[in-house]
């Protein structure tokens, strides 16, 4: 099979019968074989009456139908362990994505190489609201990222080879930075094209603004896992050996301090009325406190199952 089309979807019934036949007539026109993969996330429409019936109009069409809303990566994963294409297209089903991209996206994984081909929405029909917080992000990305060329990593319509999806997992609200988990797979043949980005026909967007929030929290924690997530002791044990020097110096010091007055007869007072005495102890306490959290974090990635797990290119005569 040439395609396998993931299309994730919330409340759209409106929109789903013109965008399987926009599809349906783009691959007929370019001779793909093809699958037409429908993730209905919990909608309470009749968006699932409608798959069933695209499906029994078109075999090509299949549907996923989850018991509840769980979000868009829930339903990107798991129409990617169920997608069978040499090539998969992702797109949403608002019909903000244009289904004529799908030819040129599936020739820059086949001919020109890549791997990840992301689509750009150079000019977009959002609101400044949306769009600014937007290229905020999407700098912040590239900076933590390393994947200065794209300029859009949000985008829906992207295209993958098939071994990049069997080999990722979107979990959470990851859906945003599925590049950067193709990069730490070792998928490095990332791409970009500029796409047509149309304005919203039916209904009303499922995202807020708090998804930029939690977009630089899950960026926080993706960058983290991937740097420090196999070797937490070399993170938390290096800052909480040097706070606890530091304390100790510091409290080794005011002790000091004290005695030098002392003996030289000097006015001096109590160590406890000195407030860096606290301080340097809250030093030390917080030091051995994050040297003991790598220290178990340690012992929990050497007792887990995938501790020597390592992504295999081929091997030969083995």
């Amino acid at each position: 099979m040439d395609i396998s089309l993931v299309v994730p979807l919330y409340n759209e019934a409106e929109s789903l019968p013109e965008l399987e036949k926009w599809i349906a007539r783009v691959m007929e026109e370019n001779s793909f074989s093809y699958e037409i993969l429908f993730i209905n996330d919990g909608s309470t429409d009749d968006s699932w009456d409608v798959i069933k019936r695209l499906s029994a109009e078109n075999p090509a069409v299949k549907g996923v139908c989850f018991r509840r809303n769980y979000g868009k990566s829930p339903a990107l994963n798991t129409g990617f362990a169920r997608a069978k294409g040499d090539v998969v297209i992702t797109m949403d089903a608002d019909l903000q994505d244009s289904p004529d991209e799908i030819p040129e996206l599936y020739r820059m994984i086949m001919t020109d190489g890549f791997d990840l081909v992301s689509g750009w929405k150079k000019k977009r029909y959002d609101p400044l609201s949306k769009t600014i917080p937007t290229k905020l992000f999407n700098a912040v990305a590239r900076k933590v990222s390393g994947i200065h060329n794209l300029h859009d990593f949000n985008c829906g319509l992207k295209a993958y080879r098939n071994k990049v999806v069997k080999h990722i997992e979107v979990y959470g609200d990851m859906h945003r930075y599925i590049p950067y988990l193709a990069k730490n797979a070792g998928f490095t043949r990332i791409g970009e094209k500029v796409v047509h980005h149309q304005a919203r026909k039916y209904g009303k967007t499922k995202f807020g603004l708090d998804r930029f929030v939690n977009g630089y929290l899950d960026l926080a924690t993706l960058w983290f896992t991937n740097k420090f997530g196999a070797k937490p002791m070399h993170l938390f044990g290096l800052l909480g050996s040097l706070m606890f020097v530091f304390g100790f110096i510091a409290t080794a010091v005011v002790g000091v301090m004290k005695l030098y007055h002392m003996y030289s007869g000097q006015s001096y007072t109590l160590v406890t009325d000195s407030p860096y005495f606290y301080l340097s102890l809250v030093l030390m306490i917080i030091g051995v406190q994050l040297f003991l959290a790598g220290f178990i974090g340690e012992l929990v990635v050497r007792n887990s199952p995938r501790r020597n797990h390592y992504e295999i290119e081929e091997e030969l005569n083995l």
